[in-house]
């Protein structure tokens, strides 16, 4: 399987909400950033984190628009919908950069602006 195809599979994974599929396709010293929340470093820090942000929401799934690959760098430009608790959907752009060794992600930055999904919520 080709790293695109990888990253299409780790896509999938993630609007599953599997943390532990996810995390299949990081190294051991993993980075990951998401949007502006502090950088997690390592497999199970980094499942951590994502379970955490799964619980906050019911479900979501990504578009990807466009992708770039370089020989150690993949690159996606696309838009998530999120589904919140009250069922309501929200969709942001992203892009995500992909740093890859041995055909895995060790660096996995999210570029976001997640503060739309957390916006009006409680009102009516």
């Amino acid at each position: 399987m080709g790293m695109q195809d990888k990253i299409n599979e780790l896509f999938r994974a993630i609007d599953s909400m599997d943390a532990d599929r996810f995390i299949t396709f990081l190294t051991e010293d993993a980075q990951f950033k998401f949007g502006n929340n502090p950088k997690v470093i390592g497999k199970d820090a980094v499942k951590e984190a994502v379970k955490e942000f799964f619980s906050s929401i019911k479900g979501l799934s990504h578009e990807v628009i466009n992708t770039w690959s370089h020989p150690d760098t993949i690159i996606c430009q696309g838009e998530v919908t999120y589904t919140r608790k009250d069922d309501s959907k929200v969709t942001i752009p992203f892009v995500n950069i992909f740093g890859i060794k041995e055909n895995l992600v060790k660096d996995y930055l999210i570029y976001i602006d997640i503060a739309p999904l957390f916006a009006n919520l409680g009102k009516n």
